[in-house]
């Protein structure tokens, strides 16, 4: 069963497009959706993995460590607080394809 999780993260589209440069273009494994939404206080992240261990690895061995790199590279010495995590009940997931 696929497991989804959703957080909040204070930053724009700039940070993120930095800390995704960081982590790189290669889908990780397991990832089925990641989805990212503008709100008013920051980023909103909407992930759907394969499995909750697919998603505890990426984030622990991947995207904590280039938000690390990111942050430290503009002077945080102090990692921040992990983002409260949402878990989300799947129903199901439909993933489509973009007309060219």
């Amino acid at each position: 069963m696929a497991y989804a999780v959703s957080y909040a993260v204070p930053g724009n589209e700039e940070i993120y497009a930095k800390v995704k440069a960081e982590i790189g273009n290669d889908q990780p494994q397991g990832l089925i959706v990641h989805l990212v939404v503008q709100q008013e206080a920051g980023l909103k992240h909407i992930e759907v993995w394969d499995s909750e261990e697919s998603w505890v690895r990426f984030r622990d061995e991947e995207a904590q460590p280039a938000v690390n790199r990111f942050l430290k590279s503009i002077g945080f010495d102090e990692p921040p607080p992990a983002p409260e995590e949402e878990v989300l009940q799947v129903i199901d997931v439909m993933v489509g394809q973009a007309k060219a």
